[in-house]
């Protein structure tokens, strides 16, 4: 086996995120907003990068401005993106966000015709998988070919090479041509992953396949709501060939569950929320960065929970992901582990 240099690689979605910089107001009177980097395998390589890994990105950007805006950003990161191919044909995608604490955090996704897309399986042929310690994708990868396809491959490559395979289930459901589409895909995928990441109604949604479970108010198609026995959907989950389902709760932490009906709950870290969007991210590095050092699920999950926590009272998010020296201040000033 070839050794890389990556700790972790990610895969996925990219784009400028332009968030509101007039907290609390509607996002029809909004005046000026930020420009800052996003996209959930994007944040998740930032994030595990200031963490001190080693961290390569595949996502895809276009011809275009937007898209050396993203990857000067990353450069400046330190994160590998010599793999990030460009799609003349395509467009850098962005992202628009309201912030209304301390429940309302209003996003239009700007995705027509997506650069990262048009991931294909030669661009994953590019990548030192083999001897990686992690591999990560999202599941907005799957929403379309042929990066649907190359997501598949790239799984299958790590799986083979006995990299650990995160999916973060990422459900947006406005980036699908029907809701009962996700969870078919998501389950397709499972026998090649090996840790499953999610909210309870990204885990409903997985295991979505009845269109009465969906309810869907003022218009929300990108955040509806998913109905169903949440207990059956993560045994759903593991029965497809995971080892691990980590069940994201927001300020409660998260509960992991593994093989064998094993249940680990472990508490977050109180404290006073701005924005969440990212948080998940956020928290996803930093369970990455216990796991590939080895550590074990409870250590791992309160250092995600933490980097969740900073991350909540922060502007954006790839901007934002906290230093390892942050952290561990925080964690510390919080009780420790």
């Amino acid at each position: 086996m070839n050794e890389s240099k990556y700790d972790l690689i990610t895969m996925g979605r990219s784009s400028i995120d332009l968030y509101s910089n007039d907290i609390g107001v509607p996002f029809i009177e909004i005046k000026s907003f930020s420009a800052y980097v996003g996209g959930s395998p994007t944040n998740i390589a930032v994030g595990g990068r200031r963490l001190g890994l080693q961290v390569a990105l595949l996502t895809a950007v276009g011809q275009d401005p937007v898209g050396d805006f993203i990857i000067a950003f990353l450069e400046r990161e330190g994160i590998q993106t010599q793999y990030i191919p460009r799609k003349p044909e395509a467009r850098s995608s962005a992202v628009a966000l309201g912030i209304e604490p301390p429940d309302r955090y209003p996003l239009v996704y700007y995705r027509s015709n997506a650069a990262d897309i048009l991931l294909s399986i030669n661009d994953v042929l590019s990548l030192p998988i083999s001897g990686c310690k992690a591999f990560e994708f999202a599941g907005t990868n799957l929403s379309l070919d042929p990066c649907r396809s190359a997501t598949f491959f790239a799984a299958e490559r790590s799986k083979n090479a006995g990299v650990t395979v995160f999916f973060d289930l990422d459900f947006r459901a406005d980036q699908w041509h029907d809701l009962l589409a996700f969870g078919v895909t998501a389950r397709a995928i499972l026998p090649l992953v090996d840790v499953v990441i999610g909210t309870e109604e990204e885990v409903l949604a997985a295991m979505l396949d009845d269109p009465a479970q969906v309810k869907i108010t003022h218009s929300q198609i990108s955040a509806p709501t998913i109905r169903g026995d949440l207990n059956r959907a993560i045994q759903g989950l593991l029965s497809h060939g995971c080892k691990a389902l980590v069940v994201k709760r927001g300020p409660e932490g998260c509960s992991i569950f593994t093989e064998g009906g094993n249940r680990l709950d472990v508490p977050g870290f109180p404290v006073e929320i701005l924005n969440v969007l990212g948080a998940g991210d956020a928290f996803a590095s930093g369970l990455i960065y216990g796991r590939t050092k080895g550590w074990n699920w409870y250590r791992s999950a309160r250092m995600g929970n933490a980097c969740g926590a900073i991350l909540v009272t922060k502007h954006g998010c790839a901007n934002f992901m906290p230093s390892k020296q942050e952290v561990m201040e925080f964690i510390q000033s919080k009780g420790g582990f």
